[in-house]
């Protein structure tokens, strides 16, 4: 007989009715986890420099692949494709993407940020939403800013339909404001930061309460064949976030590296707007989810039919973290 190989085997087993099909399934882990890291997770910095997955994951001959994402909105859809297994987003846009049938799971807590608000440029006449209508604002949408511009309008009694969207990825928006080419841009961290510190970029409109969590979601499919591999992985997660705690000058350094940006807009970002102290997903984070979801929904961007509450009940898994708020 020549050479089977055991998956082989296990594959033609199955075939014929041998063995379960989960045989297979519990068998085999993958050769490859596909990670995201991106400059408004920090911590995801910090773990890649470490090297700390690599390590836990040797033993097991599975290999770590970093993506880089500009956004939640591009996280998502690398999620969807089925490219990457682990990606950081805003809360709100893990609830968008899954009413729209992305098929994840929200599974732990990376940051409390308040890193979007409304920008304008130190000369404009802008100094209030209102005063949005009619005005170019760049925006990205499905990420926390797309959504903290239609609640900020919603507040003020505007819509989208009162303003002039441009749509660009976080860093186009930017330039596209400093350049003058947009009045207004719903803006991201650290691109927002170093706009004020360079720049002299007004925040004109902020709401710490508005931004939503900074959550690591996971792809479903991934979750159900690998909840072990799930686990470890934030296992390792937490050692990184509970060291960026106390090695705040690691912290930043790492992240200098890799955004090329100074100290002092590094500092706005990680010191002043960016809180590391939360891990599992809880009661706070579901409502503030939650009121987001709501909240598109009464602007007209989330369909009428949809039940928010249970989308957010089916995106939310915090099953895979033990550990307590530090």
């Amino acid at each position: 007989m020549r050479h089977m190989s055991r998956r082989s085997f296990f594959a033609s087993a199955i075939v014929v009715g041998l063995l379960p099909t989960t045989t297979l399934f519990a068998a085999d882990k993958p050769d490859t986890i596909n990670i995201d890291w991106a400059t408004y997770n920090p911590v995801s910095i910090l773990l890649k420099n470490k090297g700390w997955l690599e390590k836990e994951f040797e033993k097991d001959n599975i290999k770590i692949r970093w993506v880089q994402t500009l956004g939640s909105n591009k996280a998502l859809e690398f999620l969807n494709a089925g490219s990457i297994d682990f990606g950081s987003t805003a809360g709100s846009a893990a609830l968008v993407a899954k009413i729209n049938g992305n098929p994840i799971k929200s599974i732990y807590v990376y940051s409390r940020p308040e890193w979007t608000a409304l920008v304008t440029r130190k000369d404009t006449s802008i100094a209030s939403i209102a005063d949005l209508k009619g005005k170019r604002v760049a925006v990205t949408r499905g990420t926390d800013p797309h959504i903290f511009l239609v609640r900020a309008l919603l507040s003020a009694g505007l819509s989208e339909k009162d303003i002039q969207p441009v749509l660009l990825q976080h860093p186009d928006g930017k330039t596209a404001l400093i350049r003058g080419d947009v009045d207004a841009w719903a803006g991201l961290d650290p691109m927002m930061a170093q706009a004020e510190v360079e720049d002299g970029a007004r925040l004109f409109y902020r709401n710490a309460a508005a931004n939503t969590w900074g959550i690591l979601n996971v792809r479903e499919e991934f979750a159900r064949q690998h909840p072990d591999l799930v686990k470890r992985v934030l296992a390792v997660y937490e050692e990184a976030r509970k060291y960026s705690l106390g090695h705040y000058d690691e912290l930043k350094a790492g992240f200098i590296a890799v955004s090329k940006l100074p100290g002092e807009v590094v500092d706005k970002q990680l010191k002043e707007r960016t809180e590391l102290t939360h891990s599992k997903i809880g009661a706070p984070q579901r409502e503030s989810i939650l009121a987001a979801g709501l909240a598109l929904q009464q602007a007209g961007v989330v369909a009428a039919g949809v039940d928010v509450k249970k989308t957010v009940d089916d995106l939310i898994d915090d099953q895979y973290v033990t550990a307590k708020t530090n």
